[in-house]
């Protein structure tokens, strides 16, 4: 099996990516429909309502991160997972009988995305730390890249055919199809061989949330992680925003903006595959290819043409999934897997929790100056948390001239280990000497 796909030797895993995928589609035709009806339907092309929408969406990772890295760590994550993914399956049964029904309301709709936005608080850090139950360690970040393949390999397929269907039977429609590919996903769930889960750490709840904020504030380079996502969390992933409002600014439909986000998918899939062939996640990838995404986007919001710009969002697209994918595998691969659930809990809350902030104020900034406009904020974002990163890389020393060439730059891939006393020190024994390692710090594999 060839070395972009090795963690499908996981019997367990190819169940999970087949059910993810199937999910996945129907995840990004609900997310479709419901820009454009909040768009279109329940407002007279307000994209201030869609910033709201978003942000009570993304509100609840950020809000009840005390709770949700906690259950993660200390539940069974696979039938927390058949808890989670059943609840999403109602909210989107109920939400499109109320669209076919006619009684659907904008207060209504904000209700039904932070409905949503609870349930996905606890399916995501669950969902995340699940992957590295199914692989080994060292498969753990081609997992990670594999599952963005999936994503994103149904971000081709979803919301053009979304698009489609919202123009040929309405809306209502995609809703109710979306709660049917959730059986594929608890189809999946129940496939899976439990006795072939990568076993759990010991202990690995004690110490709440505290331990993971403390573990990450101990942790510069993760720290740099969180800004940047957080940056372009905010301001650079609003993206039902910009190509909903520049495809009315084009003259296209629905059918148009679905297109827009099928095309997105293609450098999407592409930077997904790209990192599954990566070997480990490294920080650098993040930094640059954030400064990558800052630069296309900037480029596309001077597009004159819905074609030229869609041809921008392929660019877009691979930056952004580049981005996001080693950061997710960098954050797995290098975090106490006694804290993972923790940790991946405040990765998502940070990544999401900004969009509360973010998409209002891009959806105010599309509708007082326009959606070229707020694509530059975006832009810029993106811009800024690369430079931070590359600032932080300065003044850690690991990029510095070259000892060999003097006007090459050169990265260092990591850093000495520094040797700390036990967290816990156990009572003293031959038996214990002989068979405890002494705990480091983790290395840093960038």
């Amino acid at each position: 099996m060839s070395a972009m796909f090795r963690s499908f030797s996981s019997f367990n895993y190819r169940v999970w990516f087949i059910g993810a995928l199937v999910s996945n589609v129907g995840q990004w035709m609900q997310s479709t429909a419901q820009s454009w009806v909040v768009l279109t339907q329940l407002t007279d092309n307000d994209a201030a309502a869609m910033g709201v929408t978003m942000a009570l969406q993304f509100a609840p990772p950020l809000l009840l991160v005390s709770v949700t890295g906690y259950v993660a760590d200390r539940f069974d994550r696979r039938k927390l997972l058949l808890i989670t993914q059943g609840l999403l399956m109602a909210l989107a049964i109920a939400l499109g009988v109320l669209l076919l029904t006619d009684v659907m309301t904008l207060p209504m709709m904000y209700a039904f995305a932070l409905g949503f936005g609870i349930v996905a608080a606890f399916d995501n850090p669950a969902r995340q730390a699940f992957v590295s139950d199914l692989v080994t360690r060292e498969n753990a970040s081609n997992a990670v890249a594999l599952n963005a393949a999936s994503f994103n390999g149904a971000r081709m397929i979803g919301p053009a055919a979304a698009g489609v269907l919202i123009v040929a039977f309405g809306s209502g429609w995609v809703f109710l199809i979306n709660a049917v590919t959730f059986i594929g996903m608890g189809i999946a769930l129940f496939l899976i061989r439990p006795h072939e889960l990568i076993p759990r750490v010991a202990g690995a709840s004690r110490g709440g949330l505290a331990a993971g904020f403390r573990y990450v504030s101990k942790r510069p380079d993760l720290l740099v992680v969180f800004l940047i996502v957080f940056l372009l969390g905010a301001f650079g992933l609003n993206f039902p925003i910009y190509a909903s409002t520049m495809a009315l600014e084009f003259g296209h439909g629905a059918d148009g903006f679905g297109l827009l986000s099928s095309i997105l998918a293609i450098g999407s899939l592409s930077g997904a595959l790209m990192a599954a062939r990566r070997d480990r996640a490294r920080l650098r990838v993040v930094i640059f290819a954030t400064g990558g995404f800052g630069v296309a986007s900037l480029i596309s919001a001077f597009m004159p043409s819905y074609w030229l710009y869609a041809g921008l969002l392929v660019f877009i697209g691979f930056a952004i999934v580049t981005t996001l994918t080693t950061a997710n595998g960098y954050v797995q691969t290098t975090t106490d897997p006694a804290l993972r659930g923790r940790v991946l809990a405040l990765y998502m809350a940070v990544l999401m929790g900004g969009t509360p902030l973010g998409a209002p104020f891009i959806g105010w900034i599309a509708d007082a100056f326009g959606p070229r406009v707020a694509i530059t904020v975006g832009a810029a974002a993106g811009i800024i948390a690369c430079l931070f990163g590359l600032i932080w890389m300065i003044a850690s020393g690991r990029l510095h001239r070259s000892e060999r060439r003097r006007f090459l730059l050169t990265i260092d891939e990591t850093r000495s280990l520094t040797v700390v006393p036990p967290v816990e020190p156990a009572e003293f024994s031959d038996e214990v000497a002989a068979t405890t390692p002494i705990r480091t710090e983790k290395k840093r594999l960038d």
